[in-house]
């Protein structure tokens, strides 16, 4: 199910039309305001797909929205070193409107639409039809949503949740602050607090996917907001709660969730992979050859009736020699995690090939062999040498930049390995559905609360072998973690999640969540995992790095407390005299949040070489 955008300007405020005459008073059907629009259930069905395709924009999941938050993860990094370089090092100005600005911008659209259609179904959701309660619970999810990224991209967000409010000069410039704040954090709470009621309001509202049609294929349902609001619970280490929550979705309370028997088949556009068994949720994107659409409209406009209706990421990611931008890399440590771990049949993890897009002798009878679009890739294209002054540079097929930085190109979310094209689709053109919660998340998540709470279990380990036996992989054994829920941690956190999430969004947020600035072991480990070297050889993007040697580069090296989270645009805080700026803008330590909460950072612990 796709869903396409509807032009009505549900957030303008342009105010009803009025006339010296009554007899005179008339309605344009055609141009429609907030006083005659969303005032019957077809104005909100209408509105409600509003929702959906403000989080298809720029700041949401376009490009930046989505990409910026995998590029804070320890697992990728920028080769350019120049456009995604302050978010990537976490040292973004507040006056980079990139990072401070159009994340910010395009989340607060999406809420706005929302709060127009929440607000017009009102509080009393027992007076409410099926149909209207099937809207409200679709407008909160999505709001629910919004908020999670704006609170853990930018800590303390201001929060409107009536559309109300937007009709005084108090209620639009709000405030992201109260008289008493000890810091940041109590705005941070605030704004949790309401994502956690969101999802949990939309979930008794919503139907369960068992109703099928849109609802199995495309629109958010339970399944989708018991999902995240796991999430959210588990953000702020609610984890007995988080854990109730996710066993529900396991028992198929929601209807039925399982892995799709081919981990690639979640990366892959059409209908035959896309809202599969495993997804409880996915941004959905015009797919390669329909009509799309022939305006790459980037900004909060977006109101185009030719607007393209895709993604930017196969752009972000793919090499140059596939026209692509080459913005992001993954990084040899995860390259090297994949490989440090054969299948049953001592053959390579199958995820590496859907996620890192190197040359290896195995692939090339498997799936689609080493392909690169419709091209076939060689070992010969990772032996290349910056060619001396006045010689002609050979086409090199698979490294992104390779006359400049190198780097490890990523597969994810392009159709690289799909053979389908023979080169990337830049702008917003990428038909890929973005799955932004899988059930594999699912039971990783219940297996980490399941740690939390009680410590290594059996439960524990039979939900992470789910995940491993798909990819082939042998079974974890509860003896070898015992009484050590550290240690199972460290088997979650660094090698099942990057494993079988590499390269996608949520990585940030985690590290966030798991406390990882905060102490020393836990810094040097990530400057460890996205620690790289500059080269333009290609004969050296695979080699493993060592975090100190000489040249070896590590994207967290420049950070600075406060600075996991993005700062808030300096002119959103000079138009907002009522904003005040949060810990990346202030340099401020938030390790004391986690003291004040008594939340433990789990030290790290060395796992045996497999």
């Amino acid at each position: 199910m796709k869903l396409y955008k509807v032009t009505f300007a549900l957030i303008l405020g342009i105010g009803s039309l009025t006339s010296c005459s009554e007899k005179l008073d008339l309605a344009n059907p055609n141009e429609p305001t907030t006083a005659t629009f969303g005032n019957t259930v077809d104005d909100l069905e209408e509105a409600v797909i509003a929702c959906y395709h403000h989080m298809r924009m720029e700041g949401t999941y376009a490009r930046v929205g989505y990409a910026h938050d995998a590029v804070r993860g320890d697992e990728m990094w920028n080769p350019q070193h120049a456009w995604y370089l302050g978010i990537d090092h976490f040292n973004a100005a507040a006056t980079y409107d990139v990072a401070a600005d159009w994340i910010w911008r395009d989340q607060y659209f999406a809420i706005n639409v929302c709060n127009f259609v929440i607000t017009k179904c009102g509080e009393d959701d027992t007076v409410l039809t099926e149909t209207m309660k099937r809207i409200k619970g679709q407008a909160l999810f999505l709001r629910g949503l919004a908020y999670f990224n704006l609170a853990n991209y930018y800590q303390n967000p201001a929060l409107i949740t009536s559309y109300n409010d937007y009709s005084t000069m108090e209620g639009l410039y709000a405030y992201n602050w109260q008289e008493g704040d000890e810091d940041e954090f109590d705005q941070y709470d605030r704004v949790m607090d309401q994502v956690e009621k969101d999802f949990e309001e939309a979930l008794e509202l919503l139907p369960t996917k068992d109703l099928g049609g849109e609802w199995a294929k495309g629109r958010a349902n339970k399944g989708a907001a018991a999902g995240f609001y796991a999430r959210a619970l588990m953000q702020r280490h609610k984890y007995s709660e988080a854990l109730d929550v996710l066993k529900t979705i396991i028992a198929g309370t929601y209807g039925k969730y399982e892995l799709v028997k081919d981990y690639g088949d979640n990366f892959r556009e059409g209908s035959a992979y896309e809202n599969n068994a495993e997804s409880l949720f996915e941004i959905q994107f015009m797919d390669y050859g329909t009509q799309q659409g022939s305006d790459d409209e980037w900004t909060q406009v977006n109101v185009s009736k030719n607007s393209a209706q895709g993604h930017a990421l196969e752009a972000n990611f793919a090499g140059e020699y596939a026209s692509g931008w080459a913005d992001l890399s993954a990084s040899p440590w995860l390259y090297h995690l994949y490989k440090s771990q054969r299948t049953k049949g001592n053959s390579l993890d199958p995820r590496l090939y859907w996620t890192i897009a190197t040359y290896e002798p195995e692939w090339d009878n498997y799936a689609f062999g080493n392909s690169y679009y419709t091209e076939t890739l060689t070992e010969e294209d990772y032996v290349y040498v910056k060619p001396a002054p006045g010689e002609t540079p050979k086409q090199v097929k698979s490294v992104t930049r390779p006359s400049d930085n190198g780097g490890l190109p990523i597969a994810k979310w392009t159709n690289l390995r799909t053979n389908l094209y023979s080169s990337a689709i830049t702008g917003l053109r990428c038909g890929i559905n973005l799955r932004l919660m899988r059930y594999s998340d699912v039971l990783l998540r219940a297996a980490e609360c399941e740690n939390e709470v009680s410590g290594p279990t059996q439960q524990a380990i039979d939900w992470i072998n789910e995940v491993r036996r798909r990819a082939n992989l042998e079974d974890l054994q509860l003896s070898d973690y015992v009484g050590n829920a550290d240690k199972l941690f460290e088997q979650i956190a660094n090698v099942e999640r990057p494993t079988e999430f590499g390269c996608e969004h949520g990585r940030g947020f985690d590290l966030i969540r798991w406390g990882f600035f905060h102490t020393p072991d836990r810094l040097k480990q990530m400057k460890e995992h996205s620690a790289y070297i500059l080269t333009p050889d290609c004969s050296k993007v695979k080699d493993e790095v060592k975090y100190g040697d000489t040249g070896v580069i590590s994207s967290f090296d420049d950070y600075v407390p406060g600075h996991e989270f993005l700062p808030i645009f300096q002119s959103t805080l000079n138009n907002n005299a009522n904003l005040r700026g949060n810990s990346a803008n202030l340099n401020r330590d938030n390790s004391g949040y986690f003291s004040k909460k008594g939340w433990k950072i789990h030290p790290v612990v060395e796992l045996p070489k497999k």
